[in-house]
């Protein structure tokens, strides 16, 4: 909606957002991400190889209450289709804290499975039912692909805590596919997002 109204997608969030805890993760994401508004998605230069964009995603998780808001970097390989995703920035205000350190390690589990889920991980069938049928195949992210990932956990004293368990991973396809959009003016609608997918749909585009 945003988009289509070309208006900055930060700014199109806050002018509806009553929370003010929400608010907060959110301008800590952009603070972070040094983000300049504008619509998106960004002008696209037909020449280039690469095509580079920004995404963000916000959830307030219902079961947990907690709050988390979620900016990523990316760059598209225009031959290929593959994308890699340079950075992402994750505030979550999920009260009071215990273990910090405890609580940033979840997050980092909860972004790397999900960015793993939604570029590559896939249950293929044919006729005559599951061809997936062995680890050694099935794709998963791997450690090259991980990229820089930086938190902004928010510490409340004077709340109760509320769950880390997997608030975190559910603004991470939403943030992915809000980048890869900037970045070359497609929407990706089907996970995971293979290379050969996102190959032919620049094509169409």
């Amino acid at each position: 909606i945003a988009a289509l109204a070309r208006v900055d997608p930060v700014e199109f969030r806050l002018r509806r957002l009553t929370n003010p805890r929400g608010v907060e993760v959110l301008r800590r994401v952009t603070g972070r991400m040094g983000w300049q508004p504008r619509p998106s998605p960004r002008r696209v230069d037909p020449k280039a190889a690469v095509l580079t964009g920004r995404g963000i995603a916000y959830v307030h998780y219902k079961h947990e209450e907690t709050l988390v808001a979620m900016g990523m970097e990316v760059a598209v390989e225009r031959a290929t289709g593959r994308i890699r995703v340079t950075r992402v920035v994750c505030a979550q205000d999920c009260g009071l804290m215990i273990n910090p350190d405890c609580v940033q390690s979840q997050l980092e589990g909860n972004i790397i499975q999900t960015l793993s889920r939604t570029l590559h991980e896939e249950i293929v069938y044919d006729r005559n039912g599951v061809t997936t049928v062995d680890w050694a195949s099935y794709p998963i992210l791997t450690f090259p692909e991980v990229p820089a990932l930086e938190f902004e956990l928010i510490q409340r004293l004077d709340q109760p805590p509320l769950g880390v368990g997997e608030a975190a991973s559910t603004p991470v396809p939403a943030a992915l596919g809000n980048a890869v959009f900037d970045a070359t003016g497609v929407r990706l609608r089907t996970v995971p997002f293979r290379a050969d997918r996102v190959k032919a749909a620049l094509a169409r585009s």
